[in-house]
């Protein structure tokens, strides 16, 4: 290396208040990975979980997501007929294999055709779980697993999601606090953070909806705790 780049890297080095010693600094690098140190986190998302819930709704619908709020998963297959009704959708899904979703009594709305498994090209709705939801921006969490296929969260016309009101966090910092909780053997391969419809105005400016994925994203929350 020569003399010049050696001091233009020292001054760097200096400025950076970095030391020339390669132990101490990987020995820094891991100490920080370790402790999983959080960034700053806004005010706004330490609320309790009635604030938290409200400040989810206005930003979710400020990105075009439309959200049911139900007392039960028994009632969720009327919600979702009636949300397919409104928006002259078919009324039939593929359904996430998600054992969280396996106590929802889809029989009890015998007019909704249900299958599970992941998606294809042919279906218009899907309906999956999250794994958490985000206030601070109205963001949805999905991690892939084989019970919770990517594709089902991309492939189709319209994406449905259901989520215990007990799984809203304030920030996305919390949201990595609670998958290292899973532990190291349970991180999964794929982290969908999924803020509103797909869009993009890449041409001309213009927005269009469903440009790289579902043109609707629809959440039907349950405020029944934990069931």
């Amino acid at each position: 290396m020569s003399d010049s780049r050696n001091a233009v890297l020292g001054n760097l080095r200096q400025s950076l208040r970095r030391s020339d010693d390669r132990a101490t600094a990987e020995h820094a690098v891991e100490a920080r990975l370790a402790t999983h140190a959080a960034n700053l986190v806004p005010e706004r998302g330490r609320k309790n979980r009635v604030g938290l819930i409200e400040l989810f709704i206005a930003e979710a619908a400020k990105v075009d997501v439309t959200i049911d709020r139900v007392d039960a998963l028994a009632a969720v297959p009327r919600a979702i007929a009636a949300y397919l009704s409104t928006h002259n959708l078919p009324a039939k899904v593929t359904v996430a294999p998600d054992p969280a979703l396996d106590a929802v009594p889809w029989q009890d709305q015998p007019t909704l055709g249900v299958r599970r498994g992941n998606a294809d090209a042919r279906d218009a709705v899907t309906v999956t779980g999250a794994f958490a939801g985000v206030a601070e921006t109205g963001t949805l969490v999905l991690l892939s697993s084989p019970d919770s296929p990517t594709g089902l969260n991309f492939l189709p016309d319209a994406h449905i999601v259901v989520m215990m009101a007990d799984r809203m966090l304030g920030t996305f910092e919390d949201v990595w606090t609670r998958v290292r909780s899973r532990g190291e053997g349970f991180m999964p391969r794929a982290v969908n953070w999924i803020t509103g419809p797909s869009r993009s105005a890449d041409i001309e400016q213009t927005l269009l909806l469903g440009a790289h994925g579902p043109k609707k994203l629809h959440l039907v929350l349950i405020d029944e705790p934990g069931a």
